[in-house]
């Protein structure tokens, strides 16, 4: 099989994948709404093409933080990469510093952050955290990622509960008994998400910035008065994601959000986006509408179906080609 778009990673997963895990990684919560509007909305948007502009060179590079990438699309924390294949969140790893990009690690990786970091020794990393009621085993979550050279920290804010999703319920989603949360051994069975700490306010970004020198990233903000609350609270970047239609059914798609929170902001911090980006014209819509890079999830894990550590690279390589191309047609 020719694999020629992202859509042909998702044809290969759906396949492949054993249903219930299939079923895991396409999950949105109730209706699938806001699942669906996220890709729908790019589908809206227009560009305004200009001509006779010289493109006979163009740079794709840009920088999250100070640290440089090679094109603005990284690799948004997703869980149970070892369901997808057996390197699971190792594979991701070296994929990433291979297309020279930003993976975010998640806190329920099958990998530990260990095995993550000597998998890719010198790739551009952040973790990404859930706090949870045991604030001993976040707290210590956060100290093993900064020392293991971990870039920035990135605090899951969309998730004080799980949201409904249905397939899910009906297939009695569990990870299988050979695989493990592997960052939480020990500290508590997590499978179910029942541990996460609901009591989660903003002022505990003051307790995470007491804990650590890395840069915090907030993700799941979808509106202005949410962005000028991380920017008063001192964070140094946002992610305007809706956990991928995940959580909260009938919120705004992502891309929709990012205007108001880019109005909001006014520079101060860096934005970035997640949620429904699968051709490289997206993410230069996403760049146009005031993104500095884009995140990946459900196909960074179709990629890993197809070929593991060289499927992601294909992905990735191709979202690279079509937005250097949409670069180029639209001047």
């Amino acid at each position: 099989m020719s694999m020629v778009c992202l859509s042909d990673f998702e044809a290969y997963a759906k396949k492949y994948l054993p249903k219930i895990v299939w079923d895991y990684f396409a999950a949105g919560a109730d209706d699938c709404t806001t699942r669906d509007e996220n890709i729908l909305a790019y589908k809206r948007i227009r560009f305004r093409p200009r001509m006779l502009r010289d493109v006979s060179v163009m740079d794709i590079r840009t920088k999250i933080l100070g640290s440089e990438i090679s094109f603005p699309v990284g690799i948004a924390p997703t869980g149970f990469h070892q369901l997808a294949w057996p390197d699971g969140e190792k594979s991701t790893a070296r994929a990433a510093r291979a297309m020279d990009t930003c993976y975010i690690a998640s806190t329920y990786s099958t990998c530990t952050l260990e095995e993550i970091s000597a998998a890719a020794p010198g790739g551009l990393r952040w973790f990404q955290l859930y706090i949870h009621r045991n604030r001993a085993a976040s707290q210590h979550l956060v100290r093993r990622a900064e020392a293991l050279g971990f870039q920035g920290l990135v605090l899951t804010a969309d998730l004080p509960y799980t949201g409904k999703r249905r397939d899910d319920v009906r297939n009695g989603f569990r990870l299988p008994p050979h695989m493990k949360v592997k960052n939480l051994e020990g500290a508590f069975e997590v499978c179910k998400m029942s541990l996460l700490d609901p009591s989660v306010t903003w002022n505990d970004i003051y307790w995470l910035r007491s804990l650590t020198r890395l840069p915090i990233i907030i993700k799941g903000i979808l509106t202005r008065e949410d962005a000028e609350l991380a920017v008063k609270h001192g964070v140094q970047g946002i992610i305007v994601s809706n956990h991928g239609g995940r959580q909260l059914d009938e919120g705004p798609a992502t891309i929709d959000a990012l205007v108001e929170v880019v109005e909001a902001v006014r520079g101060r911090v860096e934005v970035y986006v997640d949620g429904g980006i699968r051709k490289g014209s997206d993410v230069l819509k996403a760049l146009a509408l005031g993104a500095k890079c884009v995140f990946i999830g459900r196909p960074a894990l179709w990629g890993l179906a197809y070929k593991g550590e060289e499927g992601l690279q294909d992905v990735l390589r191709i979202l690279q080609d079509e937005f250097r191309l949409s670069m180029a047609l639209a001047g």
